[in-house]
């Protein structure tokens, strides 16, 4: 226990000395890269908060939508978080010691969190490839027949604006970028009640 506590902290040590130097302009096009279900998802830092470990307990709230997880207290302040991957149309994210909840940041005015499968680092587009949609469908296919995606990524064909260009990196990944102001003013993200 106490050594994953320390190597909790030493990740978060890093990532905010990473932090700060996108902020200070020496990573200029770094972006938080994350994982929801089989997608690999790029946040501009600018849009993202903090990023914690999925608390104990999250206060569910009846009469919501079942991606809807419920309220947390992050440093004094109420969160609602969603589940991003059951959002999207896929299956729930599941809980592991790897799950995370990143809150958006107080900039987009709204306090909410997203749940993530898994923290990915910092990843620049500037060394990855664009890809052209029907590429990365197909590649995404080659890829699925290889070793099938979790459950929990986003059901095709589903309706996401919050979702934009998609890149390929060295190892041939793919990495869709991921619009958390566009999420916060989605209309069916705000309402989350049944």
């Amino acid at each position: 226990m106490n050594t994953e506590r320390q190597n909790l902290r030493d990740f978060q040590a890093r990532l905010s000395e990473r932090l700060k130097q996108a902020a200070s302009g020496s990573m200029k096009a770094a972006h938080l890269g994350v994982q929801v279900g089989g997608q690999r998802l790029l946040i501009e830092l600018a849009e993202a908060g903090e990023i914690v470990s999925l608390p104990a307990t999250i206060a569910p709230v009846p009469l919501t939508h079942d991606w809807f997880k419920g309220l947390v207290n992050l440093r004094g302040s109420l969160y609602g978080v969603a589940d991003l991957a059951r959002f999207g149309g896929g299956e729930f994210t599941p809980t592991t010691k790897e799950t995370r909840l990143v809150a958006l940041s107080s900039r987009l005015h709204l306090n909410s969190a997203i749940l993530v499968d898994r923290m990915l680092g910092l990843q620049n587009p500037d060394a990855m490839t664009e890809a052209a949609d029907d590429a990365a469908q197909v590649a995404d296919a080659a890829d699925a027949t290889a070793a099938p995606a979790p459950a929990s990524g986003f059901a095709a064909g589903a309706a996401s604006p919050w979702l934009g260009r998609r890149w390929r990196d060295a190892d041939g990944q793919c990495w869709t970028e991921l619009s958390l102001a566009r999420l916060a003013s989605d209309e069916r993200f705000l309402a989350v009640a049944r």
